[in-house]
């Protein structure tokens, strides 16, 4: 099995060379490759990037910001491996994490695997954050009738075809809603393992405001109005 890491990124010269460097430094149990995504960054990470010298990586660039879903959408279309994992370079969700994801799929038990974080004490910067988090989480579980723990987060790992064939439109970062709702729709049941998550605040970088949440909401009623494949196993 061959994995490619998607990696999206914009204006992230503060953690991208060593979110690159703990990505690449993984001890993977399978052949991975590295895709990079500069979402047109104007704070150097362009360079930065630049100077990444390593066989396993590529990098490619958006003229001109395009969003989260934008990159995954030329990221996943330059990939070549058989599963994906999508990656923020921001520091947030650990790397070295990425082969518990893929230890289900390998041992037959999952096709798609969601890294789920538990927002503890020192996980969070904002009680709103959390809770809006929880609370579009749990409209999922509604309108979809399923329980899942975590739809925001950027640990899901997924047959790259499939992620393909979801052909997501969101540009933004509704994207995630979106990813989520047409799995769901489609039966399939994101298999969660727990992952750490360490949140940066506003002032650090994050980009993340209540109107994704609102249109996170949107979305989720969207793919859901538009019916339910048969339940796979």
């Amino acid at each position: 099995m061959k994995l490619s890491v998607l990696i999206p990124v914009y204006n992230e010269a503060a953690t991208v060379t060593a979110a690159l460097k703990r990505v690449l430094d993984v001890d993977y149990p399978c052949e991975v490759e590295v895709v990079v995504v500069d979402d047109g960054s104007k704070d150097g990470t362009a360079t930065l990037l630049a100077a990444l010298d390593d066989p396993r990586a590529r990098v490619f660039s958006h003229a001109v910001n395009q969003g989260k879903g934008a990159a995954i959408r030329t990221a996943a279309a330059a990939a070549t491996g058989d599963y994906m994992i999508i990656c923020d370079a921001d520091l947030e969700y650990a790397p070295e994490e990425i082969p518990l994801l893929l230890a289900p799929v390998l041992s037959g038990e999952a096709t798609v695997v969601y890294g789920t974080r538990t927002f503890g004490s020192h996980t969070a910067y904002s009680f709103w954050y959390v809770l809006g988090n929880k609370a579009v989480t749990m409209f999922a579980n509604v309108v979809y009738d399923c329980w899942i723990s975590d739809l925001e987060t950027c640990f899901k790992l997924m047959p790259l075809e499939l992620y393909r064939e979801l052909d997501v439109t969101s540009a933004g970062f509704g994207m995630e809603a979106e990813v989520t709702g047409k799995l769901l729709v489609r039966g399939f049941r994101p298999y969660e393992v727990p992952i750490s998550y360490k949140a940066r605040s506003r002032e650090d970088g994050k980009k993340l405001t209540w109107k994704d949440g609102v249109e996170a909401l949107w979305i989720l009623s969207r793919e859901r109005a538009r019916g339910r494949a048969p339940t796979r196993a």
